[in-house]
């Protein structure tokens, strides 16, 4: 091939890798196999090394190649990249609003809300539809050359889309981020290697672009997203920046809506409160931009922020608080757990005031002291835990927290066994393991037995009413009526309650027991074995019978339990305390509910399912669950083993590949329709 015959084919190869990067990382979309994409890339690598001087800086082998650098160097912004105010309640909105229109003289205008993106910045300069400068975002004035690294990133382009159109000098401001998706196989991938687990994506997505080997940076694979356009190419509002980016190549931040007034963009934010735990990156808030691109002139910025724009913060998942001591519970199963009394603190919509500490190795490994500065995070109704020692903020009456030796409630001795990380106490009869029991037996994972929490239970064993499980169902109105805060009313609720928990689905009765490691998802797998093996089982006597008919060998056999969790039950059902309590409940004439097995049988029993885009009538996981429930699979890619794949809006490259492979395709309609 002659130079010139190199130099058209390397043109028409780079426009072909282009348009397939663009369809595949931007718009979510595949045409082309990933072994055929792979086999055009490499026939540019091969002609770029026997011509090198045909290679531009445009070229999409630069994405995964350059030597490591001994240092980033700094370069001076074109443009100050400020930072934003933040807000955390409608009224410092109202507040804002106020502030920004005595600046345009009460002149109307509308807003611009988009999710904000927890990644680390980067400003891109393209001249002549070419990226030659990516920067970190630093101080402000001065950032880190990053381009290197930043070429890696699939969903950056190299050159600009829009022929004509391209502008002769651009500069996008947008961010750097790695997926949830991505996070987990990373951290699970360490994990692995045996080398130590990240904290969140951001701190990843930030290291892997300050990495000197950009080899190391694209092995991250993360995404960009384009939000801001530095310079001025015209553009009227701050919607039409996003259009106009998306038109040159870029992914842009979808999770937006343009709104009339404060009214409607607190509402849009509401919407985002819940929903935002379903996107597939992480954010912590909402960004309110004024619309009109000639106002956020005249507003301007102060000091180190834009007056236009500010951050809404969503109900804080972290927040910085005092160790004021460490206590000891102790469990169901005789584990003691440390937990830290923290000086109160509002994180995530509610007042914190201890978190799980959760053993001493725990402690050890983060050097908590009492007395500590700390970080907790909260995420929904999880249980708040430390995540964080700010040592620096220590002070010199600090102590440090040990396990105690004797069981706190009962003062027998407390042991460590083999291989473990918790600390159990000896003694099995310890009342703490008893009331925590019994809390867990009548919860809603076990026989969800109405009105009784652990207040009441600790009134019943206070008044010797309730020694084990099986003196539940032997309680009458009498019995509760002269008990505090108990009338004649609630104590016969509290009965009848009792007398309708006596029929129960069968996983929720062995979730129920305590067994050791047996937990909801364990239960279903046992119940999916007991119902396999003895189709009717009515009563506590014929579950136990089946459970004893198991060899050791038997249990450890079963997908998803295996030797810890199949040992346990085991010695559960052997256990002459356990027998003894295990009897005492067959003769309550407790009933066990019809059971289908859960994936053995079924009117979807069989079935593989894919699922792409977003329904509206079920989360991802709630028609996971259906389909689960139905005896069918779901798998999250799209292969000639599918037997069908539910489409929901804005599908993604899995739609493209079912009608590739004439895999059969259903809407949401024929979904509900079939689960009917």
């Amino acid at each position: 091939m002659t130079k010139a015959a190199a130099k058209e084919r390397i043109a028409k190869l780079k426009k072909e890798i282009n348009h397939h990067r663009y369809l595949y990382h931007v718009k979510d979309k595949q045409e082309i196999s990933d072994a055929a994409l792979d086999s055009l890339k490499k026939e540019l690598a091969d002609l770029e090394k026997e011509y090198p001087g045909l290679q531009t800086s445009d070229s999409p082998t630069l994405r995964v190649s350059g030597k490591a650098l001994d240092e980033f160097k700094k370069v001076k912004h074109t443009e100050p990249v400020l930072s934003l105010e933040d807000a955390f309640s409608k009224e410092d909105l109202e507040n804002w609003e106020k502030r920004i229109k005595k600046l345009v003289g009460g002149k109307p205008f509308d807003y611009f809300v988009e999710i904000k993106l927890d990644g680390l910045t980067a400003v891109l300069r393209y001249e002549d539809g070419v990226l030659v400068r990516g920067l970190t975002r630093g101080d402000g004035k001065y950032g880190e050359d990053v381009i290197q690294n930043l070429r890696t990133i699939e969903s950056l382009p190299l050159k600009l889309k829009g022929g004509k159109d391209i502008p002769k000098e651009l500069e996008v401001r947008g961010e750097v981020l790695m997926t949830k998706e991505q996070f987990t196989k990373l951290n699970k991938a360490q994990e692995k290697a045996g080398e130590p687990t990240y904290a969140n994506p951001r701190n990843v997505a930030a290291g892997s672009v300050r990495q000197l080997d950009p080899n190391v940076t694209a092995s991250r694979k993360l995404i960009f997203l384009a939000y801001e356009i530095m310079n001025d190419i015209d553009q009227q509002t701050h919607a039409e920046v996003h259009k106009k980016l998306n038109d040159f190549g870029f992914r842009v931040n979808d999770w937006s809506q343009q709104c009339s007034n404060l009214e409607e963009v607190y509402k849009y934010i509401q919407s985002w409160e819940e929903k935002r735990k379903k996107l597939p990156i992480e954010t912590d808030g909402m960004v309110v931009v004024v619309n009109p691109v000639d106002l956020e002139k005249q507003m301007g910025s102060v000091g180190k922020a834009q007056r236009w724009m500010i951050a809404y913060k969503f109900k804080a998942e972290e927040a910085e608080t005092v160790v004021e001591d460490v206590i000891v519970q102790v469990g169901r199963m005789g584990t003691l757990t440390p937990v830290a009394k923290l000086r109160p603190v509002l994180v995530a919509g509610s007042t914190v005031s201890r978190a799980t500490l959760h053993n001493e190795d725990f402690i050890k490994n983060l050097g908590i002291k009492i007395g500590d500065t700390v970080i907790i995070h909260k995420a929904g109704d999880v249980i708040p835990e430390v995540v964080k020692v700010l040592k620096n903020l220590r002070p010199k009456n600090a102590k440090a927290f040990r396990m105690p030796t004797k069981c706190p409630v009962c003062g027998a001795k407390v042991v460590r066994p083999k291989g473990e990380a918790a600390h159990r106490c000896s003694n099995d009869r310890c009342f703490a393991t008893q009331r925590e029991r019994l809390v867990h037996f009548v919860s809603k994972k076990g026989f969800d037995i109405d009105g009784v929490g652990p207040k009441i239970i600790d009134q019943l064993i206070e008044n010797e009413l309730l020694h084990d499980a099986s003196d539940l169902f032997d309680l009458e109105v009498g019995d509760l009526q002269p008990l505090e805060r108990f009338a004649e009313k609630s104590a016969q609720n509290i009965v009848d309650a009792i007398t309708a928990s006596k029929e129960i689905p069968l996983p929720n009765f062995l979730t129920a027991l305590g067994i050791r490691f047996v937990g909801e998802e364990t239960a279903e797998l046992l119940a999916n074995s007991l119902v396999t093996k003895t189709k009717h089982l009515k009563t506590v006597r014929q579950i136990v019978k089946a459970l004893e008919s198991f060899s050791q060998e038997d249990l450890e056999g079963i997908d998803g339990i295996g030797e810890k969790v199949g040992g346990s039950i085991y010695r559960f059902v052997r256990d002459p305390r356990e027998k003894k309590i295990l009897g005492e409940l067959s003769a309550k004439r407790i009933r066990i509910k019809p059971y289908q097995a859960v994936g053995v049988v079924g009117k979807l029993a069989g079935q593989t399912f894919v699922l792409t885009g977003e329904l509206k009538s079920y989360s991802r996981e709630e028609a996971k669950a259906v389909i689960k429930k139905l005896g069918g699979d779901t798998a999250s890619s799209v292969s000639k083993n599918t037997d069908l794949v539910v489409v929901g809006k804005d599908p993604g490259s899995k739609y493209d590949q079912a009608k590739k492979l004439g895999v059969k395709i259903i809407k949401e309609a024929g979904f509900k329709k079939l689960i009917s």
